[in-house]
């Protein structure tokens, strides 16, 4: 601002009373005119206390050593010091590393193992399975209860839920186990996909799914929507219009499992599927559900055609597939 206001005033009044005007040094504007090819550039002497190259060799011995390499340059100082050793400052240290492109962090840092999307495809029932916990709010401040359940990803049809007291591996195990033998799930049909909790990834589930062949996949750390249908799930079930704010008890929360969960799987619509129930879906009736809502549009058309002006009107379409993450297709490039 100030060099600015100088050159404004430079060509009315002069570029020493300029400078005098708004307090600029005259020898600093004169400078800073010139290009940069003239300025001159004096090369900055070594100072007198600046360590001589065998010192500096010294203190990048140490800094590379087997047990400081892991380690700070302050951690190394300290410890220097300690054995009643001094080799240079701790900012020296740092100067040093830095001029070897080595300021970085020193310690041996976690590297995360590359996470592959999962991508899956349901095309009936019981090919894929879905399952999540979430905590249900008790009776007073920082009480839970656990709920469990397990979705089939075609039909969104809950094939299991338990509430307990806690999340651990054996009730996973045990409701896991039971759903499968109630479906008459046979081994290499079903696939299992879950999120990374503890319990998801615990060896009980992991052996009794290889014991039972069916195949596991998890979603990718931190992505919900590696997860969409079990999401979507709770969402529906903590929007209910009866859905209390807190649970007063487990046998409460047991209780309003038990009537959520027939609602949810024999009267509740869902777009995703042709707002057919998930039971409808899940036990092979659609098409027939389907063909008698046909025919009662086909009869409602008849009766009052004017009314329909797009023509005979459809039922929504059946599902055909259920994705977990559908692989995208890239437009090639001209």
């Amino acid at each position: 601002m100030i060099e600015q206001a100088v050159e404004e005033l430079t060509p009315l009044v002069g570029t020493y009373p300029a400078c005098r005007a708004v307090g600029a040094a005259p020898a600093t504007i004169y400078r800073r005119r010139r290009p940069p090819e003239l300025r001159p550039r004096k090369p900055r002497p070594k100072p007198a206390r600046a360590l001589s190259a065998p010192e500096r060799d010294a203190v990048l011995e140490e800094l590379h050593s087997e047990r400081f390499v892991d380690r700070s340059p302050a951690q190394v100082w300290a410890t220097l010091l300690d054995e009643g050793r001094y080799l240079a400052s701790e900012r020296t240290m740092y100067r040093i590393l830095a001029e070897q492109g080595q300021s970085r962090e020193r310690r041996d840092q976690l590297v995360h193992p590359a996470y592959a999307k999962p991508e899956l495809l349901a095309t009936r029932p019981n090919e894929i399975w879905s399952w999540d916990i979430t905590k249900l709010l008790g009776p007073a401040k920082w009480t839970y209860f656990y709920l469990y359940v397990i979705l089939d990803v075609f039909s969104r049809y809950v094939v299991g839920w338990t509430i307990q007291h806690r999340e651990a591996a054996s009730v996973a195990e045990r409701l896991i186990a039971q759903s499968i033998e109630q479906q008459g799930v046979r081994p290499g049909e079903l696939t299992i996909h879950a999120d990374r909790g503890t319990s998801m990834r615990s060896k009980p589930v992991a052996f009794l799914l290889a014991d039972l062949g069916v195949t596991k996949t998890h979603s990718r750390p931190y992505t919900s929507t590696d997860n969409p249908y079990s999401e979507a799930q709770f969402k529906t079930l903590k929007y209910r219009p009866d859905f209390p704010d807190r649970f007063d008890s487990i046998l409460h929360a047991r209780s309003w499992g038990r009537g959520f969960f027939p609602w949810y799987n024999h009267e509740h619509r869902h777009s995703g599927i042709g707002l057919m129930t998930p039971a409808t879906v899940h036990y092979g009736r659609a098409s027939e559900v389907r063909n008698q809502r046909a025919d009662v549009l086909a009869a409602a058309y008849v009766a009052n055609p004017e009314r329909f002006v797009r023509g005979l009107p459809e039922p929504p379409a059946l599902p055909t597939a259920a994705w977990i993450n559908p692989p995208t297709t890239e437009e090639p490039t001209h």
